[in-house]
């Protein structure tokens, strides 16, 4: 069946998008590539696995907090018509809530589309009951739903602390823009907070080198989207924590003078020059209230573990 020329016209529109928007990183003073290109569909198999790794806390210990407390979760959520999963990934952690928010319809929204589709029909199986859908979508610019999604009843899950990928600025912008969208429902987020250097540094630099692989990755992700020759060979990852920030920073270092070309343009790096992949910003209690409320939220309810390394909020 031949796709619809509107939906030729947008995919066209956005990867030309995509194209200017690395391009204007690359060529900065200081090379950045945005995090979301780090989740194409190899990218997002690599995060996955990271997420199993014993040193990786953020993963397990959110899903513990989401077990141990779903019982007074599912009360201060009340009814959920639809389950909206933000940066859904493989749908393991949005699944884990199934069973006691008991949605009518879950809606995973994430930058690779084709990873969603796979997981999804995984799902559709299990709970024939929800009525699923997959949304490929960068909402990190704009968080926009289609009109089909019931306002009632809507309750977004944004796991993971991914909301620290975000400036402040940028996390105030998305958050205030999920409360608007939330309608009578609310925001399930997790969040990462402030600890021991050693602690975040074995999260973010395993032995395995699995997130070093994830992290490169995103070099062949930007290849595939500009057409560019980075060779994965000349960088090495690199894990950085800024304490007058609050965030663990990523970088990809290179390992000796080069240059990289794509279609009409060209960034020569010299040894050690950095290029900037990703910000894990790190949050207290009081710093992540602040922002809810500065976005619209009235409310919210805490759950932690017992080390104080993570929290699971629902705020409305």
């Amino acid at each position: 069946m031949q796709k619809p020329v509107v939906s030729q016209n947008k995919a066209v529109a956005e990867q030309q998008n995509f194209f200017h928007e690395i391009e204007k990183g690359l060529l900065a003073e200081s090379a950045s590539i945005s995090p979301k290109f780090l989740y194409n569909p190899l990218g997002s198999h690599l995060f996955t696995a990271i997420t199993l790794l014993p040193e990786y806390y953020p993963t397990s210990t959110e899903k513990t907090i989401l077990s141990q407390y779903k019982s007074e979760i599912a009360e201060a959520v009340g009814h959920v018509t639809t389950l909206i999963d933000l940066g859904a990934g493989n749908c393991q952690k949005a699944e884990s809530l199934f069973d006691f928010l008991k949605p009518s319809r879950y809606m995973a929204i994430d930058f690779s589309e084709e990873y969603l589709r796979d997981a999804l029909e995984n799902l559709r199986s299990k709970y024939p009951q929800i009525h699923m859908q997959c949304l490929g979508m960068d909402f990190s610019h704009k968080l926009i739903l289609p009109e089909t999604i019931p306002i009632d009843g809507r309750v977004f899950f944004y796991p993971g602390s991914s909301i620290g990928n975000f400036l402040t600025t940028e996390a105030q912008i998305l958050l205030t823009q999920i409360k608007q969208q939330a309608g009578d429902g609310g925001l399930l987020i997790g969040v990462d907070l402030m600890k021991q250097d050693h602690t975040l540094k074995a999260a973010y630099d395993d032995d395995l080198k699995i997130t070093a692989a994830f992290n490169l990755n995103i070099l062949r992700s930007v290849n595939s989207i500009i057409g560019s020759n980075f060779n994965v060979s000349q960088f090495r990852h690199q894990v950085m924590v800024n304490h007058s920030q609050n965030r663990v920073e990523l970088y990809l270092e290179a390992l000796e003078d080069l240059s990289v070309s794509w279609p009409e343009n060209f960034r020569f790096f010299k040894k050690g020059e950095l290029i900037h992949t990703e910000n894990s910003h790190k949050y207290t209690i009081d710093s992540i209230k602040k922002l809810l409320v500065d976005a619209g939220f009235k409310s919210t309810k805490i759950w932690k573990d017992p080390k104080d390394y993570f929290a699971v909020i629902y705020a409305n």
